[in-house]
């Protein structure tokens, strides 16, 4: 059986409006170097083969293509418009894709991501057919019910993190169903199908950048 093609589909649609800053959130510098870049960087680095695949807003196009220019970003990409919400710019991410293969489907405002994540995660794929990494709960958990909270065991919860990483016909599939405001992540999005999740084990410095804090975090954990 020949080895199935790679893919990174990186989805960077957010703002700066939870930063309070100028400009969208993956563009901000992270040690000196864009968070998108240092995204994609990991992916390549992790498969240089693999084909990765950006969507942004039309907008940015210019913006980031100035970037890439000023930072010398030199790595192989192929840039796709995003749409009003993520859900359909993963699906024009996808429906950029015309071949059969394992597509991993990252947040673009994850810089952290581990290699040993990502290889997890494909291998699960090739085995199983998906893959979702995710960390246990660390700390404590209160539900609300109406005016009240009850404590509930963290230990029947996890915190899902990206890449999630599908085989491409049955992902594009399920993305081909229709949008539903109850969909949460690209994990959801399989599930309406009836297919199993498969768990992998994520990374705790897999962050998703969303605040100011999370920015001094993460340049500090990329010293480590």
């Amino acid at each position: 059986m020949n080895e199935l093609k790679k893919y990174a589909l990186i989805v960077a649609g957010g703002s700066g409006s939870r930063m309070n800053a100028p400009v969208a959130k993956q563009f901000l510098l992270l040690n000196n170097y864009p968070v998108l870049m240092h995204t994609m960087v990991r992916f390549f680095q992790y498969d240089h083969t693999m084909e990765l695949i950006l969507v942004l807003p039309e907008e940015q196009f210019d913006y980031w293509r100035s970037l890439c220019k000023s930072y010398e970003f030199e790595i192989p990409h192929k840039l796709v418009k995003g749409g009003k919400v993520r859900f359909d710019s993963v699906k024009n991410g996808l429906d950029s894709i015309t071949e059969e293969g394992i597509v991993a489907i990252h947040d673009g405002v994850r810089p952290l991501v581990s290699n040993e994540t990502i290889d997890r995660c494909f291998r699960m794929t090739e085995d199983k057919g998906n893959a979702i990494p995710v960390i246990p709960v660390v700390e404590s958990l209160r539900k609300i019910e109406g005016k009240d909270s009850k404590a509930v065991d963290r230990s029947s919860y996890l915190t899902i993190q990206t890449p999630q990483v599908f085989l491409v016909s049955e992902i594009k599939l399920a993305y081909g169903r229709g949008y539903d405001p109850l969909f949460t992540d690209d994990a959801t999005v399989l599930e309406r199908l009836g297919k199993t999740l498969n768990l992998v084990e994520g990374n705790r410095e897999n962050i998703k950048i969303t605040h100011p804090t999370d920015l001094v975090i993460a340049g500090a954990l990329i010293k480590m």
